[in-house]
């Protein structure tokens, strides 16, 4: 399935510094992957909707809703330095 060369072309390519034995070692890993990969393949998935999660999750956070922030000063005020009604800060070049 998949072969020492792909092994040291994929880990190449990611800029990774194999020993042979990991070499060897990633070569059995890789190849037992792929081969249940195969396996998934085989099942029939024709009336089956793709999905992102298995099971069904509904966002619990509360809907975002805009109103005024009427503690601004005091904000502000905590600053170490501001500039009218911004925070005033050092400059990054």
């Amino acid at each position: 399935m998949i072969d020492l060369d792909q092994v040291r072309k994929v880990a190449h390519l990611a800029r990774l510094e194999l020993t042979p034995d990991e070499e060897t070692q990633f070569t059995t890993q890789l190849g037992s992957i792929l081969e249940y990969f195969e396996q998934l393949s085989e099942l029939d998935t024709e009336n089956v909707e793709p999905t992102t999660r298995a099971i069904d999750m509904s966002n619990v956070t509360r809907p975002d809703e805009l109103e005024i922030f009427s503690g601004r000063e005091n904000i502000l005020d905590c600053a170490p330095e501001r500039e009218d009604d911004y925070f005033k800060v050092p400059k990054i070049l």
